[in-house]
């Protein structure tokens, strides 16, 4: 029961961090003044962080697609059931990100979804 507390303890612990990480500036301060604009500003910081978790899926959904054998892509989702999809080591955070048509080309092979019109 110690280890299952420990485990969620961690879990939260990450979460922490991540909030951390996505925030500008100390995240336990509000810069904005009201209430309104500090109730935008952390549906902001929750935007970025469900873009970084979604993006992390569709990372991992593509690597079990392209698992060479069924031995690997079964570690793959047990590696995957055991850990949080909260990692942002990939991500830079303080950068400056271009969302031109050009730029919008994936280089993983993650293909937008078709438009049906």
């Amino acid at each position: 029961m110690r280890q299952a507390i420990e485990r969620q303890l961690n879990k939260v612990e990450l979460a922490n961090r991540f909030t951390r990480a996505v925030a500008v500036g100390n995240p336990r301060e509000f810069t904005q003044a009201e209430k309104e604009e500090q109730e935008i500003a952390e549906a902001c910081n929750r935007l970025i962080k469900n873009s970084i978790i979604c993006w992390n899926y569709l990372y991992l959904a593509h690597q079990l697609e392209k698992a060479p054998d069924e031995e690997t892509r079964e570690n793959l989702r047990r590696t995957i059931a055991a850990h949080a999809p909260m990692a942002w080591a990939h991500i830079n955070m303080l950068g400056e990100y271009d969302f031109s048509e050009d730029k919008l080309r994936d280089a993983l092979g993650i293909l937008p979804l078709k438009s049906t019109a």
